[in-house]
């Protein structure tokens, strides 16, 4: 691949119902090497990560000129398509959302996360306000020439109550999912859904490639494939598998018997 165009376009094409592009989240250079060299077609950030491995908070807690640092850094050492987990943008108007997805496309990455939860707010923007947003992620699109995968992500099921209904939440999903497929969105992200029975609605019933998040577990990541998901990503779950081998690791050789 030579061109961010070419990159662009081949990550498009990997996102197809019931053949879903697997995405193993990484959070710097080295993590992406390791993901390339276990034969990945594609490289996709996550945002709890990515802040984790700098000593931040997730919730756009990592400054914006270091999150992108992040993000070109990985661009550089790869030679697959990259998507950023973008979070809301670090920004809440269209125009400042804008440019700083100008930015980041500047960096020759093909696509990112969106999400409509209020960063460091309560809940999630109303989905007039959210449609903006999203036409302002385009824009920078449009203008930068990249094709870019714009995945939009609803946490209408990961911000529900403990114990609540999924079930009844699937209409108002859809509805977003609607409104962000006329905005311009490319995919639709529902990280918290994971009742398969729902899943399967929720493909059947959505214009977009359905995005869903499952654990570091092969067995689940298969579950998944068979519903007519287009992505399966794995968000801080690769961060929080390694992270745990190290400290395990470090114990046993700090303290060897």
């Amino acid at each position: 691949m030579t061109t961010t165009k070419d990159k662009a376009q081949a990550f498009r094409r990997l996102h197809m119902r019931g053949e879903p592009i697997i995405l193993y989240n990484v959070w710097d250079a080295g993590s992406a090497k390791a993901v390339v060299r276990s034969g990945a077609k594609a490289i996709a950030t996550g945002s709890w990560s990515v802040a984790a491995a700098q000593g931040y908070d997730d919730g756009e807690a990592i400054p914006l000129e270091d999150a992108l640092a992040v993000a070109g850094r990985i661009v550089r050492s790869v030679d697959l398509p990259v998507t950023v987990d973008f979070e809301g943008g670090y920004a809440v108007d269209p125009a400042s959302v804008t440019e700083n997805v100008r930015r980041l496309l500047a960096l020759g990455v093909v696509g990112l996360n969106f999400e409509d939860q209020v960063v460091n707010g309560p809940g999630l923007y109303p989905v007039a306000e959210q449609v903006e947003r999203l036409k302002a992620v385009r824009r920078a699109a449009y203008d930068a020439g990249v094709p870019a995968f714009i995945n939009a992500r609803t946490d209408v099921f990961l911000k529900a109550e403990p114990g609540s209904d999924h079930a009844g939440l699937l209409d108002e999903a859809l509805l977003r999912e609607k409104a962000y497929a006329e905005a311009g969105a490319d995919g639709f992200f529902v990280p918290g859904l994971t009742d398969t029975v729902l899943v399967r609605k929720l493909c059947e019933r959505a214009t977009l490639p359905i995005n869903v998040m499952a654990p570091d577990d092969p067995d689940r990541i298969r579950g998944f494939v068979g519903l007519g998901v287009a992505r399966i990503s794995l968000g801080p779950a690769p961060y929080v598998t390694m992270t745990a081998d190290l400290e395990r690791r470090a114990r046993a050789a700090l303290r060897p018997a």
